[in-house]
């Protein structure tokens, strides 16, 4: 299958842009013919500079998760009305804003009518469809349940769009306030320190130890500026090139479950993601090993996912599922006891869809209260820091008055 890009209009008359994967430019002109457009220009791109294309386009504009939730529902909607695939994949390649998404929905349709599964066509675009999402629609290929697939991943990805949010939005209090203190430590130390050593030196006051320290931070921020400047844009880009790293990921994603006020949010939603995730399968009919596969690379966390990959050796050596749980020491007893009750019982789906909804009532508690957690915090240590800025400046002027007074 070769790369085409191409020039169309639309029934509006718009010029519309793109790169398809089609095995000719016959195949090009028919796909958008059927999605309505009128080609004007079709020519073969190198498939390196496709390739560097489609990456850049790929890193410019990610497709987020309100677009999959968006695709999945629309998706669910079409199938359960009973429209073809392919007809259904057009009208959304036509009716998709998104570039990168449209542009991935109609390579999902060309590898259609070249023969392939719908998973595997998702499967090619692994930037856009995540590993669990392609083994979700497999199932629902394979058991003839395609529009409850739709369904159900809409469902979660609601749920996972739901908990970041209440996360980012009990963060971004905090992160508001230490950005301001920062902004207003930098100012201080440049524009305001200085203006009143100049005061102190020209009385020749005896400063008390903490004006030195201020004045001291003062003039090594004022002198060396772009030092501190370069030094601190070098260290944020060392870290995110440590952070991308296999190690880096790992360590982080171990310290994060660590962290604390966070860690413990980060660990129930955690939890609750494998649950929801783990229960979807099985309830599917993925087996179990295949099952934990699938669901250990969706947790977007390094650590776990080991963890959960060493419950899927556990499982080839014959151990229950329950003891292999309990052996990563990554889960507490509830999810254990009801791991050993759905195994007993056989339902191990049903439960654990309760444990995933009680785990994210949990994170919502602990998220509404981590707000109230950390503002103390903050009181503190920006009163701490005004009691020190106070007492730097205020003392010596105090003393200063006391002499003029006297003299």
């Amino acid at each position: 299958m070769a790369s085409f890009q191409y020039k169309a209009r639309s029934k509006q008359g718009d010029a519309i842009e793109g790169v398809m994967d089609a095995s000719s430019s016959t195949a090009v002109a028919t796909q958008l013919f059927n999605t309505g457009l009128t080609p004007v220009d079709i020519f073969e791109v190198d498939a390196t500079v496709s390739r560097r294309i489609s990456e850049w386009s790929m890193f410019a504009h990610s497709v987020t998760i309100e677009d999959m939730i968006q695709f999945s529902r629309q998706m669910y909607s079409l199938t359960k009305a009973g429209v073809p695939i392919l007809q259904a994949l057009a009208g959304l390649a036509e009716t998709t804003k998104h570039p990168v998404l449209a542009h991935g929905i109609s390579g999902i349709r060309g590898h259609l009518e070249e023969g392939r599964d719908l998973a595997n066509a998702m499967g090619s675009f692994p930037k856009i469809f995540s590993v669990f999402y392609v083994s979700m629609i497999r199932v629902g290929e394979t058991t003839g349940q395609l529009d409850a697939i739709f369904l159900q991943l809409t469902h979660y990805l609601e749920r996972d769009k739901k908990s970041r949010d209440q996360i980012k939005a009990a963060l971004r209090y905090p992160i508001f306030v230490l950005s301001a203190v920062v902004i207003a430590l930098v100012i201080i130390n440049l524009f305001v320190i200085p203006a009143f050593a100049k005061i102190f030196s020209s009385h020749g006051a005896d400063l008390p130890f903490v004006t030195k320290m201020l004045i001291m931070s003062s003039q090594f921020m004022t002198h060396y500026w772009p030092i501190l400047l370069v030094t601190t844009l070098c260290a944020v880009v060392g870290v995110r090139y440590y952070l991308i790293s296999d190690q880096g990921r790992y360590r982080w994603d171990k310290l994060q479950l660590k962290l604390p006020l966070v860690g413990r949010i980060i660990h129930r939603a955690t939890l609750a993601r494998f649950t929801r995730l783990f229960s979807m399968s099985t309830r599917a009919g993925v087996p179990l090993i295949t099952a934990l596969t699938v669901v250990a690379r969706a947790l977007d966390n390094r650590y776990v996912e080991e963890r959960v990959l060493e419950m899927q050796t556990g499982l080839e050596r014959g151990e229950s599922i329950t003891q292999t749980a309990r052996i990563t020491g990554m889960f507490d007893s509830l999810v254990l006891q009801m791991m050993s009750v759905g195994e007993q019982t056989g339902a191990m789906d049903e439960l654990l869809h309760e444990v995933a909804e009680y785990y994210d009532m949990e994170v919502e508690y602990d998220v509404n209260r981590l707000g109230a957690a950390i503002e103390p915090i903050l009181t503190v240590a920006i009163a701490g820091m005004v009691l020190i800025l106070a007492l730097g400046v205020f003392l010596p002027m105090w003393s200063m008055a006391d002499l003029a007074r006297h003299g």
